[in-house]
């Protein structure tokens, strides 16, 4: 596909950071570019009205659920092409009022996630979305959080998988990214 190529042309990898060993992948040029962004942002919604919401029970998505932080930076405006609502997962003590949580190891530690207990209503159809999933211990956090509230997560959704880590496995819905990095 012509515009996955052009996406991953425009991703650019830090080797050795955030510490040594880690080949990070930058997706900010993606957003610095604002046809690269429309394409990213066209090709995820293309992919969950033409294969996500026609498998689906419910045949529309009601919640569109972002990861903290770069989750955000996507969440709101898929959400908004598909007329969904968007939810945010933050990390613990950054939302106000009552909160859901849940504890996961990433790559780099443990922590814990929380959403706001009054954002998902019982039986809504969910996609999560995040940058990226190496081992997908955020993104498995951030289904349960769903779970917990009552919340049918339908899919996950990534810019990149990290492919040998198999962070799919851990997950509760396909999952689905638009570049896969082999190593």
């Amino acid at each position: 596909m012509a515009d996955i190529e052009y996406l991953q042309s425009i991703i650019r990898p830090h080797p050795d950071f955030p510490k040594k060993g880690i080949s990070f992948l930058d997706i900010f040029p993606i957003l610095r570019d604002p046809i690269a962004f429309e394409t990213l942002i066209t090709h995820f919604v293309h992919h969950i009205t033409s294969q996500t919401i026609p498998k689906s029970l419910r045949k529309k998505v009601d919640v569109v659920v972002g990861l903290d932080a770069r989750g955000f930076l996507l969440g709101p405006i898929i959400a908004l092409r598909l007329g969904a609502s968007f939810v945010p997962v933050r990390k613990r003590g950054k939302l106000p009022g009552e909160c859901v949580s849940a504890n996961y190891e990433k790559e780099y530690g443990a922590d814990t996630f929380e959403m706001q207990s009054d954002a998902i209503l019982p039986g809504q159809s969910v996609i999560i979305v995040d940058d990226l999933i190496a081992t997908g211990g955020s993104a498995k956090a951030a289904g349960e959080l769903v779970k917990k509230l009552g919340g049918v997560t339908v899919e996950y959704l990534f810019i990149i998988e990290i492919m040998f880590l198999k962070g799919y496995q851990c997950l509760d819905a396909p999952a689905y990214s638009v570049i896969q990095h082999l190593d």
